[in-house]
């Protein structure tokens, strides 16, 4: 009696075990990049001061090349100097500075490093020294959350996870990494927005000035795509959350203080 044949060849997979095999793959991948994710914003918080200072070597060059020093820039540390009293102990021993550039962009910029970018545009946008405390104090927040080491912990999260399933695409991996580092996410600057509220209140004893620089922005946001917004959330947002913020905190608002003489700038 002949043995009975039996073929040499495996079945295929069915559509139902091709999509579990798929479902694995893919949950392995989100959790990959989640445990990632997770890995990267985590340490942050363990990275040492001096890294940043480090950073900053590189980048407040070129922005001290179009700052030289003035009165107005004095006066702009001097306020920086008076919320700085109000950091955190930790906070409050780094060299902050203020470097102003006579430049017509309505812009603020916090730069690794501890400085203060302030351009002439954004000083001869404001009405009083509150608001200009607003700005002062929001790009202060940037550096208590340690946002610049996050917008790199990001960079660093995209190139790993780049390198690790899709190994042979520099320039893509160049171009996620330049998004990742172009501007601070929404969150970090609902968090700087609500730091620069706190030393507002703690300044002044109210909150007069808070939203002031905004609403003005507002009506400048219809039909111009500034600096500022390309940097910063459309005001309209920000208004809202800082005046629900300062109501829920009992903030009052009291008269705003007017800018010291040598910030007003001539028309």
């Amino acid at each position: 009696m002949s043995e009975p044949e039996f073929s040499s060849r495996n079945p295929p997979p069915s559509d139902r075990q091709l999509l579990i095999l798929l479902a694995i793959f893919g949950g392995f991948i989100i959790a990959t990049i989640a445990a990632l994710w997770f890995l990267f914003e985590q340490l942050v918080w363990f990275i040492p001061i001096q890294f940043e200072q480090q950073i900053g070597r590189l980048v407040v060059p070129i922005f001290e090349q179009q700052s030289k020093p003035s009165p107005t820039q004095t006066t702009l540390n001097q306020l920086v100097d008076r919320l700085e009293t109000h950091l955190d102990s930790t906070l409050e021993n780094r060299d902050y500075q203020v470097l102003y550039i006579p430049q017509p962009t309505i812009n603020a910029l916090a730069i690794p490093g501890d400085r203060i970018v302030i351009f002439q545009g954004l000083l001869g946008f404001v009405e009083s020294e509150n608001e200009l405390m607003m700005i002062l104090g929001h790009e202060l927040g940037h550096f208590a959350h340690r946002d610049h080491l996050r917008g790199i912990s990001r960079g660093l999260f995209f190139q790993t996870v780049l390198s690790i399933f899709l190994p042979n695409i520099g320039s893509l991996e160049s171009l996620a990494v330049a998004l990742s580092n172009a501007q601070f996410s929404q969150s970090q600057e609902r968090q700087a927005d609500e730091f620069g509220l706190t030393l507002l209140q703690e300044n002044y004893g109210h909150v007069a000035g808070a939203t002031d620089f905004f609403e003005r922005l507002q009506a400048e946001e219809k039909g111009n795509k500034s600096a500022f917004l390309q940097t910063h959330p459309p005001s309209q947002e920000r208004i809202k959350r800082l005046q629900q913020l300062t109501k829920k905190r009992g903030y009052q608002l009291q008269t705003p203080s007017p800018l010291p003489a040598s910030l007003n700038l001539p028309n």
